[in-house]
């Protein structure tokens, strides 16, 4: 049991914070890992009943993200790159996560690149957000860390994901990184960013980089304007934001035209 409770006396880590203190990309290896779906249970019901869940980890599949990784990660400005793993307990596909990712960064040599267990990934996300850039993870790991960032960035209906192909063989999947929340359905409150932003993402892909970077203005300009919905503090509904993006796109669109 780790008891936590709110101190009067002890302010939040991430106060006084800036918005170029907390950029990052997560990516995850979400093809295989924890979520396999291999294992099973045994003696069903008896007091010696058994579960197992066995993650499987193949060097195909590891060595594929791990230099998707460091290429998306050589492709931001500061070129560096988080291996989290928990290689000090799990001693298999763990320990083979360290190795590859150290084999994989000598074909990256302009890059930095270090490592960090899970559990101290969580102390240095908090901590020392501007430590970070791009990280990499398992699909378990980097499932539970994704939900920390979206808190820490303000909230779950801030963020985007995407499944990719980096191969670009089979179509690629965006969506918010949020779920359902069929509890609000109706009440006009959702946040649509994370939405808009995943939209960022697959024009980025799709090489509409013009496009993207457009859309992405207008979220910073409506964020930094005060329009937000009740989950980051703000009392607009989800209309509201979606207008205001619009009329800012249709506005920056209507400059250049006759520029």
């Amino acid at each position: 049991m780790l008891p936590t409770k709110i101190l009067l006396c002890v302010t939040s880590p991430l106060r006084n914070r800036g918005p170029g203190d907390l950029d990052w990309v997560m990516v995850l290896e979400n093809s295989e890992g924890e979520y396999s779906g291999n294992g099973g249970r045994a003696h069903r019901g008896l007091p010696e009943e058994v579960g197992t869940e066995v993650a499987i980890f193949t060097r195909v599949g590891v060595t594929r993200i791990m230099r998707y990784a460091f290429k998306l990660a050589q492709s931001r400005p500061r070129k560096l790159l988080t291996v989290v793993t928990k290689s000090n307990a799990q001693r298999h596909g763990m320990v083979m996560w360290d190795e590859i990712a150290a084999e994989v960064a000598q074909e990256f040599p302009d890059m930095q690149w270090d490592k960090m267990l899970v559990d101290a990934m969580t102390h240095r996300m908090t901590l020392h957000p501007q430590s970070l850039d791009t990280i990499v993870a398992t699909n378990l790991h980097a499932d539970i860390l994704s939900d920390l960032a979206g808190a820490l960035a303000g909230s779950l209906g801030v963020a985007p994901t995407a499944n990719i192909d980096p191969e670009r063989r089979f179509p690629s999947m965006f969506e918010p990184i949020h779920g359902s929340a069929f509890d609000i359905t109706g009440k006009g409150i959702a946040n649509p960013i994370a939405t808009f932003w995943t939209a960022v993402q697959m024009l980025e892909h799709l090489g509409e980089r013009n496009a993207a970077a457009l859309i992405m203005q207008g979220i910073e300009h409506v964020c930094a304007a005060g329009i937000l919905t009740p989950d980051v503090g703000g009392s607009a509904t989800t209309a509201d934001v979606t207008r205001a993006l619009v009329q800012f796109i249709e506005a920056k669109s209507q400059v250049a035209a006759t520029a």
